[in-house]
């Protein structure tokens, strides 16, 4: 079994920064593809960034060259630097880590806002 718990989110203003982290009570070493997603209200929970073991990144088109995502496996922790954000991006942040199950935290309000 597998825990992941985000941190970092909060409240920040449009053109700001905020860095996630995603904990994992295992290693993160032993997972396939560790990622990010958001839910916004009224929406449905999409997809934002996946990192795989041997560190090649994806990104979905509306955070393309304004997030970063990495992994520090010592730490078993995976980041998602956030720059540029801008009031669309409020949504709850949600960590997701692929080993033999998938697991999922429980989340991280960021919300962008003036």
């Amino acid at each position: 079994q597998v825990q992941l718990v985000e941190s970092g989110g909060g409240l920040v203003q449009p053109g700001g920064s905020l860095r996630l982290s995603c904990a994992a009570s295992g290693s993160i070493f032993r997972a396939n593809v560790m990622g990010w997603y958001r839910q916004a209200p009224g929406n449905q929970r999409e997809w934002v960034a996946t990192i795989t073991s041997g560190g090649t990144t994806t990104y979905a088109d509306s955070v393309k060259g304004r997030f970063t995502i990495s992994r520090d496996n010592a730490k078993n922790t995976v980041y998602l630097q956030m720059n540029s954000l801008k009031p669309e991006d409020t949504a709850v942040y949600y960590c997701k880590a692929w080993y033999a199950s998938e697991y999922w935290g429980q989340g991280t309000q960021v919300t962008v806002s003036s």
